[in-house]
């Protein structure tokens, strides 16, 4: 079974994490989506939240699988007997930053990267840039799922 991990914090998730998702779903046998806990960061929905979403914006890719980790991606892969990552590539700087992980991740367990270049569509869209347009009342439809941007007015206008 081919099977592969889409790691990220998906605070929230945009449609260009559902452009990889999606593709990466259409190659692999298996996708797990790895939600980060990370307790260092101040998040706008918990982990379960985005675990929640990303469980209903994915139930079209019966392969793809939601999961929560901490600590080393390269751990979690090594439990769950995934051999690789997938990691969308939008600029030249997420290339620079992504290959010294991908070089690292492998030296440390031998787990591959692959990078997949954004459609350009998603060539400028951040999770960070979403929450910010919306916190200041900038329409994002279009830019994650429906069910994202409901959340995000509801989350960030009350």
């Amino acid at each position: 079974m081919r099977r592969v991990v889409c790691p990220g914090s998906f605070d929230p998730i945009t449609n260009g994490h559902l452009d990889i998702i999606g593709r990466s779903a259409r190659l692999y046998d298996e996708v797990t989506v790895a939600v980060l806990i990370n307790v260092e960061k101040s998040s706008l929905f918990t982990v379960d939240e985005r675990i929640e979403i990303l469980q209903t914006v994915t139930k079209e890719y019966p392969n793809v699988k939601v999961r929560k980790f901490h600590g080393l991606l390269v751990d979690f892969c090594k439990q769950n007997d995934i051999p690789a990552i997938v990691k969308g590539i939008r600029v030249v700087s997420d290339f620079d930053y992504e290959l010294q992980m991908a070089q690292l991740n492998y030296r440390l367990s031998g787990v591959e990267t692959l990078f997949m270049p954004t459609n350009p569509e998603y060539s400028f869209l951040s999770s960070s840039r979403v929450k910010e347009i919306a916190r200041y009342g900038g329409d994002v439809s279009g830019l994650v799922p429906d069910l994202v941007h409901q959340l995000l007015i509801e989350r960030l206008r009350g």
